[in-house]
């Protein structure tokens, strides 16, 4: 039985690191990029901005090479249109001969871009259509100011061709939340609310438009996300994390008692959707002022009861300057479902932090003597997990 336990644990934590790195984007970067999106992406107009020239071409005709003889060889395209020829004397028309075979047809449309050293480089074609090229010729460069980036790029989210959806979405990856947030009054709030129910729609994008349609939307939107976050399942779903942070942002401390009661709480429901009601509360944590902060320690704390996220949530406590659990987790230190070296290290490291944690003038500073006197309690029954704490811990 203790065997079966240990190897429950196992995969358990598994699956929390394997959690932790898929979603890490929502919070060390969060003030760098979209918190619900996808790792952002070098876009179109950034590097269309990045190159010195940028040409669409067609294909005209390519030699193949001998891999024996050393030829890799050519591909020649004929320009259709000049976008940028920078200090380049190109002209629609215009051949231009790259290395390397690459099959194709005649008429097959690619977007070049070249970079000026000491002689013009071009890239790899990139394959697109006449639209995608006008998409990217028409778009605000990255200079532009971001409400008037994002008011183009929104349009194309779900646009048919997927060239010029994922570039678009991979805007907003790239967006830090405070330039979405102004974009409330220009989103297209019934075209976001059928996204998020299109089974058609990359699931890797309703993090997003959950986050959206919570800026955006109304009580009956509200309503479509709580019975999407309500949905029973055992499944991993991409991007539930996005809808519950964007059904906060509606809801408030309403919607929060309802996350506490069937993903915080409810120890039936799937790991992953706990995980994702976590990572609701951190968003809600550093970009919702809908939610007092001590109300949202209160839903993070319920999180203590489940060994698996302790040493994250005592991380966030740490970091919320939540003290008052600091006399809990001296009791939980090895405790049965406790006694992993990382839940012992998180709990040393809060007991550092709070140790540090020197208040105002006025304020109570208990937690500081408490935190002194845990420590060396804990170096005295503990030492070497003390150390290892200790090596690695840095204080702001």
């Amino acid at each position: 039985m203790r065997l079966e336990k240990s190897v429950v644990r196992f995969f358990t934590r598994a699956m929390t690191l394997t959690l932790a790195l898929v979603v890490c984007t929502a919070l060390p970067v969060a003030a760098l990029a979209c918190p619900f999106c996808s790792a952002p992406s070098l876009t179109l107009s950034e590097q269309v901005a990045q190159a010195d020239v940028s040409v669409l071409v067609q294909w005209a005709k390519g030699k193949q090479g001998d891999s024996e003889a050393g030829d890799v060889g050519s591909t020649t395209y004929k320009i259709v249109e000049v976008m940028n020829a920078g200090d380049q004397s190109l002209a629609k028309g215009d051949d231009i001969e790259l290395p390397r075979y690459r099959s194709g047809k005649e008429g097959d449309l690619f977007l070049l871009l070249g970079t000026k050293g000491t002689e013009l480089e071009w890239g790899s074609p990139i394959e697109i259509t006449e639209t995608g090229f006008n998409y990217v010729r028409q778009a605000p460069s990255p200079e532009a100011a971001a409400l008037v980036r994002l008011t183009y790029f929104v349009q194309f989210l779900e646009y048919p061709d997927e060239l010029i959806s994922n570039d678009a979405y991979a805007e907003f990856a790239n967006a830090p939340y405070k330039d979405i947030v102004p974009l409330a009054n220009e989103l297209p709030r019934e075209q976001v609310r059928e996204w998020l129910e299109d089974d058609d729609v990359a699931p890797t994008r309703l993090g997003l438009y959950g986050m959206l349609l919570g800026l955006c939307g109304n009580s009956e939107d509200a309503a479509l996300m709580k019975e999407m976050i309500l949905h029973t399942t055992n499944d991993f779903r991409l991007g539930i994390d996005g809808v519950m942070g964007g059904y906060l942002l509606l809801t408030g401390e309403e919607g929060l008692a309802v996350i506490d009661e069937h993903k915080l709480a409810n120890r039936d429901v799937a790991f992953s959707e706990t995980y994702a009601a976590m990572q609701a509360l951190r968003f809600m944590w550093t970009y919702g002022d809908r939610i007092d902060k001590e109300r949202l320690r209160e839903s993070m704390r319920i999180l203590l009861d489940r060994a698996e996220l302790a040493d994250l949530v005592i991380a966030d406590l740490a970091r919320w300057e939540d003290w008052s659990i600091i006399d809990r987790l001296m009791k939980l230190y090895g405790a049965e479902g406790y006694e992993i070296p990382s839940i012992k290290r998180a709990i040393v490291r809060y007991m550092l932090v709070a140790s540090k944690n020197k208040p105002e003038d006025g304020q109570d500073d208990l937690h500081v003597a408490k935190a002194e006197e845990y420590l060396n309690q804990l170096r005295e029954q503990d030492p070497k997990t003390v150390q290892q704490a200790e090596r690695f811990f840095f204080v702001n």
